[in-house]
């Protein structure tokens, strides 16, 4: 009998083996599909043998006692006594320390040897990390080719901004496409604990096959699935403190009202502000109180808790996974334990997710996936935004949150920001996301081996209500007399409010999305040769209930070759199109190259693997399309039709009478032959392991992207447009790099160390947008300058007494200044067109862009027997703003008497210090429009870094595990967001803030517990 030996270099030799036992048996992965490949030898010996195309393989053993190991690459070995089995089916478990051996891509997985497009993956566990609902914070940093920020840390608005590679186009959406599953769906209310896969397409290769969705990148979600196995049980619990980031610090009464006087008598008026000694001491609260607004309407801690629960398991024929998480937190807004009811910011959200695979019979399987969520929350009735607005514009010494008395006070035009946040009633806010996916693989291999045919159905349904319960209370104000005579206080009625909660439904809103995809596959090997095919039909239409469905149907299809590890060559192409154009420019063609080279399988380079464990190049460049021409779907519907506007106006009639009455006129006039916007894009990248312990990989991008969606400038009025119609006229591009570091190493018996990091950096600029010919190569011309450029006045310091004479007015040779008076401590700008004049005209670029360009995140985790210490640090570069632009008050005093002032207000020019190097220019009562104007002066670098996560964990060895079914058990104690690293210290840098009116990236400290059962 025959029998396959390998030699001393591994190559396999065909030997006469003595009579034994026949041993037959199938081997499979968890999900029960085949594994060809896989080595089987016979312990102690070197004898063994390989499964062919379908995961069969026949071996004689000598004896009972003969063990035999299993062994492929990305699954755990493993040994099977053969005792008295004749057959041996075995089911191999993925590695988890080589799961990226292999990764998913679009409509598919492919090893990571044959993978040449731009693809980063994440571990799932990486993601399940800090405290937050949104799964968005924990991208930044923490994948090469995500740029973005966390603009808000409001409870269930706290999503983190984010692209892929960067911001592309001036127009139309950046936002990429986002597939749980194969299935167009929201990243955020994903729960991490149901993820088992996570992959980033960045390149045209990667993405090409979604057509005119794929042009800003896509990101591939994957759920848990069951494994052959007897049930296995996870728990996790996490309870979570969370604490007030870093806020404006203002200032109280006195030195409010100190300032205010000051300024006063800066222009010869007399102090407005009497008494102010008793807003120090304190004496009186109620007529002379001193309210930090801020710390009036935030607590200084709340809560979050989140728990997860994992079942699952299955055999051969049935695989099952369930995954139940809850979240709930407790914002930091204050409320009034007074009240019946709770104004206070929470949310809740509950996700399941249930996954059943079925082997219908032994070449079909069925598989059906039910998941969503139900999120419940509550707020004040005015939205977070509005009610810092509110406590910002209250001046400290107007009147206290409450009187002693028991009375709520307001003053005048003053709102009471603590009275609006917790006397108004509250609101609830419900969704509900049902998800649901059936699909039926039939494996063919009886008409050929590696050929399978897969259909996919899927329904998805969402909907969202709020209720509103208002009231208002009574509001007083102390009286001319203030006290009366017994010294208690004189209040009057300011307002009479609403003694009972009113009810109103405030908005339903409701979606539902229906998919559709059959797909063919072909993977096999020959030899040195593998071949994989695909070709797929989808179609998806999403229906919101008031307006026509948006729909999108097409093909798409994928080639890949590669020749003995070492050499790999793939096609892509998606031919699809949008209900958005007109009929005959629906559809359009996005084909993609790629080519790789893995010169560490040369056999030149054999003798240098223990060194360099892997090195490929690899390069791609394709075309992708975007659909969605504003900001989102439904900002332009339907371009190619002209619109007829209804119009009212008066009319003249006999004897100088005039009536009123509705007309129509032409709107926008449609252009038949528009299309989508189009991005070429060219990827080149090199993949570097040294010592089969780092791992490395830098990418080059570059993307043009043309024909993005604009309404016309340079068209002239002659023309008879009444509105200006729409083309495909712009153009701009992207470039950059992005690169990830990987270190894992064990050292010794008892330390492992394991690095992370990552680096992406991408630059924008703006090619064509049809700029009017007035602007077009002057100093105000966005074109030639990147996507959302800052743009503003050029500063040249603050103007002193020596630039003005005797009258006041500005000596010659200077530019007149035409936003209001200045003085002598007011800001000075550039004449940039040199017309003598300092006007909107000089406006220019400056800085950058508030996106950053720059995104990088670095981190380590430790381990010393069953103890683990893990940290990560995210930081961004090359971001900007322009500080208190368009906000009234923003400058100290501007209000007169309206509006909260910033503690380093002393930071400023006086003619007692005329310095040029100050925070503040010339402060004044009333709003200075010269020295409100956008400028460099204004212009800071919000370039941070920030203590993202630590961790210190322990796990429990098995030996010390008292019940037997507990398998392990770990206990941790997280921080996230303790610490913070900035040259801008006023507010946090990342908020979507010109002047820190914002809910603040809260920080958080966690107990948490993980067992299995």
């Amino acid at each position: 009998m025959e029998a396959h030996t390998f030699d001393n270099a591994g190559v396999m030799e065909v030997t006469q083996q003595k009579k034994g036992i026949a041993i037959n048996g199938t081997v499979r992965d968890m999900q029960r599909e085949p594994l060809p490949g896989v080595n089987i030898v016979i312990k102690g010996t070197t004898s063994g043998t390989v499964t062919d195309v379908d995961g069969n393989y026949f071996i004689t053993v000598p004896d009972k006692k003969s063990v035999l190991v299993f062994q492929y690459i990305g699954f755990e070995s493993q040994e099977i006594t053969v005792g008295n089995q004749l057959n041996v089916n075995v089911a191999l478990k993925e590695d988890a320390k080589a799961l990226d051996e292999v990764v998913v891509v679009g409509f598919g997985k492919q090893k990571k040897v044959s993978v040449v497009g731009a693809v980063t993956t994440i571990e799932p566990r990486k993601l399940q990390v800090g405290t937050s609902r949104s799964m968005s914070t924990n991208l930044i940093g923490q994948l090469a080719g995500v740029i973005g920020a966390q603009r808000t840390g409001e409870p269930g608005y706290d999503n983190s901004t984010f692209f892929i590679r960067g911001i592309s186009s001036f127009k139309g959406s950046n936002n990429p496409l986002v597939l749980v599953d194969g299935i167009e769906r929201d990243l955020n209310n994903i729960d991490p604990a149901e993820i088992e896969s996570f992959s980033i397409l960045k390149d045209a290769s990667a993405s090409a096959v979604y057509g005119v969705r794929g042009a800003n990148g896509v990101i591939l979600i994957n759920t848990k699935r069951g494994k052959i196995g007897k049930p296995s049980v996870n728990v996790r619990f996490e309870q979570a403190v969370t604490m007030l980031g870093k806020t404006p610090k203002l200032i109280g009464s006195y030195d409010y009202l100190s300032l205010m006087n000051e300024l006063y008598a800066d222009e010869g008026l007399p102090a407005p502000y009497k008494d102010i000694e008793k807003y120090r001491t304190g004496e009186d609260p109620d007529l002379y109180p001193d309210v930090d607004w801020i710390d009036a309407i935030m607590k200084d801690m709340g809560h979050n808790t989140r728990a997860n629960l994992e079942v699952s398991g299955g055999s051969e024929i049935l695989r099952y996974s369930l995954v139940a998480s809850v979240y709930s937190e407790k914002g930091l807004l204050e409320n009034d334990s007074r009240q019946e009811w709770d104004s206070s910011t929470r949310l809740r959200r509950y996700n399941l997710r249930s996954n059943v695979d079925v082997n219908v019979t032994p070449t079909t399987l069925l598989r059906v996936s039910i998941g969503g969520y139900l999120q419940e929350g509550t707020s004040a009735p005015d939205r977070t935004p509005k009610l810092y607005e509110d406590a910002f514009f209250t001046p400290p010494y107007v009147h206290p949150t409450r009187y002693s008395t028991g009375e709520i006070p307001k003053h005048g035009q003053h709102n009471n920001p603590w009275a609006v946040t917790t006397q108004n009633g509250y609101k609830n806010t419900n969704t509900t996301k049902i998800e649901s996916l059936f699909s039926v693989e039939q494996d063919l291999k009886f008409l050929l081996p590696g050929l399978k045919v897969k259909g996919v159905f899927s329904f998805d349904s969402y909907s969202a209500n709020s209720v509103l319960r208002t009231k208002e209370p009574n509001y007083y104000d102390a009286a001319a007399t203030r006290r009366n005579p017994d010294g208690t206080l004189n209040l009057t009625i300011q307002s009479y409010g609403k003694p009972y909660l009113d009810y109103m439904k405030e908005a339903e809103f409701g979606t539902k999305s229906v998919y559709l995809e059959g797909s063919v596959n072909y993977d096999q090997t020959f030899g040195k040769h593998a071949i994989s095919a695909m070709f797929m039909y989808n179609q998806r239409s999403l229906d919101e209930g008031e307006k026509l469905p948006f729909r999108f149907q097409g093909i798409a299809g994928r080639a890949s070759y590669t020749y003995d590890s070492r050499y790999v060559g793939e096609v892509n192409f998606g031919y699809n199109g949008s209900e958005n154009f007109a009929s005959g420019h629906r559809f359009g063609f996005f084909p993609s190259v790629a080519l790789g080279w893995v010169i560490s399988e040369e056999p030149f380079m054999e003798r240098y693997k223990n060194t360099l464990s892997t090195l490929k190049l690899r390069g791609s460049y394709g075309l992708v399309g975007n659909d969605c021409l504003g900001q989102n779907r439904r900002d332009i519907r339907f371009p190619y039709l002209t619109t007829i506007d209804v119009t009212d106006g008066y009319y003249w009639g006999v004897d100088n009478n005039y009536g009123y009455a509705n007309g129509k006129q032409e709107g926008l006039a449609g252009s038949p032959l528009l299309t989508w916007e189009k991005v070429k894009k060219l990827n080149v990248g090199i993949d570097l392991g040294l010592w089969n312990a780092l791992d490395l990989s830098v990418d080059y991008f570059y993307d043009l992207r043309y024909d993005i969606f604009l309404q016309r400038q340079t068209i002239p009025s002659t023309a008879g447009f009444i509105q200006v119609p729409f083309a495909n006229y712009g153009e701009a591009s992207n470039q950059g790099i992005d690169l990830s570091l990987a270190f894992n190493k064990q050292l010794g018996k008892d330390w492992t160390i394991m690095l992370q990091g990552t680096f992406t950096y991408a630059q924008s600029k703006i090619r064509e947008m049809d700029e009017p010919l007035s602007v077009v190569g002057t100093n105000r011309a966005r074109t030639g300058h990147r996507i959302n450029q800052l743009f503003g006045l050029v500063d040249e310091g603050l103007f002193t007494e020596d630039d003005f004479k005797a009258d006041g007015s500005l000596k010659e040779g200077l530019p007149k200044h035409t936003f209001g008076p200045v003085r002598p401590g007011d800001i000075k700008y550039k004449d940039l067109n040199d017309d003598g004049v300092v006007d909107s005209f000089d406006e220019t670029a400056i800085g950058g862009t508030i996106d950053p360009q720059l995104v990088y995140g670095f981190g380590a985790t430790v381990k010393y027997r069953q103890f683990d210490l893990g940290f990560f640090f995210q930081g961004n570069g090359k971001t900007y703003r322009v500080i208190g632009a368009g906000k009234n008050a923003f400058i100290p005093g501007s209000g007169d008497g309206w509006g909260a002032i910033y503690s380093n207000y002393n930071d400023r020019w006086t003619p007692e210090n005329p310095s040029q190097n100050v925070f503040w220019p010339r402060l004044s009562r009333m709003e200075n429009k010269n020295n409100a104007q956008s400028s460099t002066w204004w212009l800071r670098n919000m370039s941070m870094l920030r203590l993202k996560n630590i961790e210190l964990g322990y796990s429990f060895s098995k030996k010390t595990l008292l019940p037997n079914f507990i398998q392990s058990a770990r206990i941790f104690i997280a921080g996230s967001n303790l610490l913070q690293f900035s040259k801008f210290k006023m507010w946090d840098p990342e908020l979507d803030t010109p002047n820190g009116q914002c809910y603040p990236i809260t920080k958080s400290v966690s107990l948490g517990l993980n067992v299995s059962f």
